[in-house]
């Protein structure tokens, strides 16, 4: 049934407005425990700061600091780090009416190694959490409908019964008409095995229309360590418009079905990269939201793509993702200064 056309949803936009631009994230949302120094072990650091995450999460929040609509559904644990993510979530303006709790397994978290250089390593405490063990019943599937675009990870894939819950999620979004956006978000350390984790990202691969991917990724997945465009090419399929491979501070080559390309980065002095992706996915599909027509005029994607580099440069500039995610100001600013 079709919703009244004057019902509104928490962020105090209209259903109907919503359904023409909203994004909604699926996936897991967690705490990060960021050491408040850099190019120590775990075990040397000093001290943690605790910072709200979870990519999916992540994108979610990006997308709403830049004046887009945006929804997350997961599930947290029915705990005190649990109840304090829906609320930030709710802060920044994302819808969280997809978002429910365990009663039983607790809020993943992550304590992330920063090496002097900011890039990350993981270790993980989910055994299991409760993002983990999201059902298909308690998908908010009207939610879920009205989504403009659908974005998704792979480590909702890694276990049952999130698997199950992220493929139905992905069919009722298509199925609405949405357009399916993909960052596969490789954390190596959550998966049985190397094998597997190839196996499960490629297994939805080709369902998806926008994918991002890293240069670690891309190695990972092809195992080619350059990025070269015949094999970048052979990454796309027929219902795939746009293929995004990020590049850190050397900026990001795209490839549609009519041309390909490259976007040089904004020159920053990074701090922590946790998040820069997706901050950069999320300023990339506000625009997509507004006007789909941008992946099939080159200038005008390269124009996006530059907006989503300053974003992920802006975001390494701070310790923690969320906290670290910029509004339009700060991205304007970075590219009229550059």
């Amino acid at each position: 049934m079709a919703p009244e056309a004057n019902s509104t949803v928490p962020n105090g936009t209209t259903d109907h407005e919503s359904s023409n631009s909203l994004i909604v994230s699926f996936g897991e949302m967690l705490i990060d425990f960021v050491p408040t120094e850099s190019g120590v072990s775990l075990a040397e650091a000093p001290g943690f700061l605790k910072a709200p995450a979870g990519a999916p999460a992540n994108v979610a929040i990006a997308v709403s600091k830049l004046g887009g609509k945006s929804a997350f559904v997961g599930k947290l644990g029915d705990d005190e780090f649990g109840h304090m993510l829906k609320e930030i979530l709710v802060q920044n303006g994302v819808n969280s009416d997809g978002v429910v709790f365990d009663q039983a397994a607790r809020t993943a978290l992550a304590f992330i190694t920063l090496r002097s250089d900011g890039e990350r390593e993981f270790m993980f405490y989910r055994n299991p959490s409760a993002d983990m063990l999201l059902t298909e019943s308690e998908l908010n599937l009207e939610l879920i409908r009205k989504a403009k675009i659908f974005h998704y990870g792979s480590i909702s894939l890694i276990t049952e019964p999130c698997r199950s819950a992220h493929l139905r999620a992905m069919k009722v979004a298509k199925d609405g008409g949405a357009v399916l956006s993909y960052d596969p978000n490789l954390r190596l350390a959550l998966w049985p095995s190397a094998e597997e984790a190839r196996e499960q990202i490629m297994s939805i691969w080709e369902q998806a229309n926008v994918i991002k991917i890293s240069d670690n990724e891309f190695e990972f997945l092809t195992g080619h360590e350059t990025i070269d465009d015949e094999t970048a090419i052979s990454l796309m399929h027929s219902g795939l418009k746009l293929l995004l491979i990020t590049l850190g501070r050397h900026g990001c080559k795209y490839y549609t079905k009519h041309f390909h390309g490259m976007v040089e980065a904004f020159k920053v002095n990074p701090v922590d990269t946790t998040g820069a992706g997706d901050a950069f996915v999320g300023a990339l599909l506000c625009k997509i939201a507004k006007d789909e027509s941008i992946v099939e005029n080159e200038a005008s994607l390269k124009e996006v793509i530059r907006f989503a580099n300053a974003c992920g440069a802006i975001t390494t500039t701070k310790k923690g993702a969320i906290p670290a995610l910029p509004n339009e100001e700060e991205v304007l600013q970075l590219i009229s200064g550059a």
